[in-house]
């Protein structure tokens, strides 16, 4: 009987990147969509030709018109909460004329309509997250590539540093070493070594020496 060994590990998680990319893209549409077959299950519930029910959804669309044009004036203006009155307005709008018609012509006009206009408000809104992202992305690879140049020449500094106390280090001890050895020679006079820019030594290793 033939066996196989069981994967080790955890397995590869697999994420639908294009599902969230397409599921903001929907969005509109498939609010504007829900609207509408709310309107005509509405209508088909006793809404058709409600003067009640269609005055109702008038005050409403002029009530969030109204919140969004006071939102959207002024030096303060809040242009998120003024496009979600407009929103809204138009949404109310939707569902008033959905709701009291008979027909469905001019609720799927005015769908059309309103679904454009949703995918418009909502394109400048994806034109600024994706400059912001944009941005934001060009500064991090900045400030990446400064500390990774700031990391370099700090590196090269200490290597230069150890290369230059190493060399330091092998020629004081070579020195050193030569001398001792030249100490060692009969006829060393430590006051010529001297003049020559080099230390002198004691006069006790002169005396040895000789």
């Amino acid at each position: 009987m033939h066996e196989t060994n069981p994967p080790t590990g955890n397995p590869p998680i697999v994420h639908c990147h294009w599902l969230a990319d397409t599921a903001p893209k929907a969005a509109p549409v498939i609010a504007t969509s829900t609207v509408l077959i709310l309107a005509r299950l509405w209508n088909a519930n006793g809404a058709e030709h409600s003067i009640g029910d269609a005055t109702i959804m008038g005050v409403l669309a002029v009530g969030a018109a109204f919140a969004g044009n006071a939102l959207a004036r002024g030096e303060n203006g809040e242009p998120v909460a003024a496009a979600v009155g407009f929103t809204a307005a138009g949404s109310f709008a939707l569902a008033g004329v959905a709701a009291y018609t008979d027909a469905l012509p001019l609720p799927l006009l005015l769908w059309s309509v309103a679904t454009v206009l949703a995918y418009v408000l909502a394109h400048r809104h994806w034109r600024t997250d994706h400059r912001e992202a944009t941005a934001y992305e060009h500064a991090t690879t900045d400030r990446r590539e400064t500390q990774r140049h700031i990391e370099t020449v700090e590196v090269i500094r200490a290597r230069a540093q150890v290369e230059t106390a190493r060399e330091g280090a092998a020629y004081a001890n070579a020195l050193a070493a030569a001398i001792t050895a030249r100490a060692g020679l009969p006829g060393f006079d430590p006051t010529a070594l001297a003049g020559s820019g080099l230390p002198e030594l004691p006069a006790s290793g002169h005396k040895d020496a000789a």
